[in-house]
C-alpha cells in the first residue's frame, strides 16, 4: 500500500501541475460520482494528508482521492487540453482523469474518490491521527495517542491512521528495527515513542524527497530496505534470517518483516 512518501510526492507533482490552471477535460469512472463534471473549474491548492490526496477546487468542493492497495497518480502532456492519442487515460484502469491545457493527471486503480465540500475536509482529517509528516507534527503529543493503545502491538498501533496517519507497512518495519523493537510487543511497552515517530517521519521525508520510494536512502534494486520484504535474507545487521509475521485483526492484517535476533521477544 501506498505510504505517506508517495502521498507527498503524487500530491507534490499534482500540485506543481494542476493549482492555478482551469480544469478543461474531467472523466471520472466512478459510481458516486456519475455525472459530475470538474471541467470550468480552477484548481485552488494539492495537498495529502496521511494517506488522502486533496485536491482543493475554487467551486468550494474538493476532490479526495485514496490510493488504497495499488493507485497511483500519473501526469502526461495534454493536447488542445485534452488526454493525447493512445494516452494511458484510455486505459480501463483509469479512474480519474483531469486536464488543463498543458497537463494530464490521470488516477490509475484509485481505492477511493468522492467530491466533498472543502469546508468538511476538516471533519475528514479530524478523525485521522496527526499526519507524520505534516508540519507542525509533534511527536510527543502522537506518542502518547500510541501508547493510550496499551496491550495492542506497535506494529498494528502505527499502522491504525486513526492513531496516527501516514505510516505504511514498509516504514513501520523499518523504524521498528531501528528500534529494536518487535512488530507485536505491546504499544504501551516501547521506551521513547516520540524519539520512534520522528525517525519514522525522517524516513518518509527522505524517502519522498528522493526520485524514487526508499527506506534506506539507496535506490538501487535490494537496497532500499533493511528488513521489509527481505523474508529469509540475511540481516544486515546481525546476519539472521529477516522473518514476518501478521499484525492486526484479520481480514485487515498485514506483514510485518523483522529480525528475530535484533528485536528480541
Amino acid at each position: 500500500m501506498p505510504e505517506g512518501d508517495i502521498l507527498r510526492r503524487a500530491a507534490a507533482n499534482l500540485d506543481r501541475v494542476m493549482t492555478g490552471r482551469i480544469i478543461t477535460y474531467c472523466l471520472l469512472r466512478w459510481p458516486s460520482l456519475g455525472g459530475v463534471d470538474l471541467s470550468g473549474q480552477r484548481v485552488e491548492a494539492v495537498e495529502a494528508y496521511g494517506k488522502h490526496v486533496l485536491m482543493q477546487l475554487d467551486s468550494g468542493y474538493t476532490f479526495r482521492s485514496h490510493l488504497r492497495m495499488d493507485g497511483l497518480w500519473l501526469i502526461e502532456t495534454a493536447e488542445g487540453g485534452r488526454p493525447r492519442p493512445g494516452s494511458r487515460a484510455n486505459r480501463w484502469t483509469a479512474r480519474a482523469v483531469l486536464a488543463n491545457e498543458s497537463w494530464v493527471a490521470i488516477g490509475h486503480r484509485l481505492g477511493m474518490a468522492t467530491l466533498i465540500r472543502t469546508r468538511d475536509v476538516g471533519r475528514l482529517t479530524g478523525k485521522l491521527g496527526p499526519d507524520v509528516m505534516a508540519d507542525g507534527f509533534d511527536p510527543v503529543a502522537a506518542a502518547q495517542r500510541v501508547a493510550d493503545q496499551g496491550e495492542r502491538g506497535i506494529g498494528a498501533t502505527l499502522l491504525d491512521q486513526h492513531v496516527v496517519a501516514g505510516i505504511g507497512t514498509i516504514y513501520m518495519a523499518e523504524s521498528l528495527f531501528e528500534w529494536r523493537v518487535r512488530p507485536d510487543r505491546s504499544a504501551q511497552r516501547v521506551e521513547d515513542l516520540p524519539g520512534l515517530l520522528t525517525y519514522a517521519r525522517q524516513l518518509l521525508k527522505r524517502s519522498a524527497a528522493a526520485l524514487t520510494p526508499t527506506a534506506t536512502g539507496l535506490t538501487s534494486r535490494g537496497k532500499t530496505s533493511l528488513v521489509h520484504g527481505r523474508q529469509g535474507a540475511p540481516c544486515r545487521r546481525c546476519g539472521t534470517p529477516i522473518e514476518v509475521m501478521r499484525v492486526g485483526p484479520a481480514p485487515l492484517d498485514r506483514p510485518a518483516f523483522y529480525c528475530p535476533l535484533c528485536q528480541p521477544d
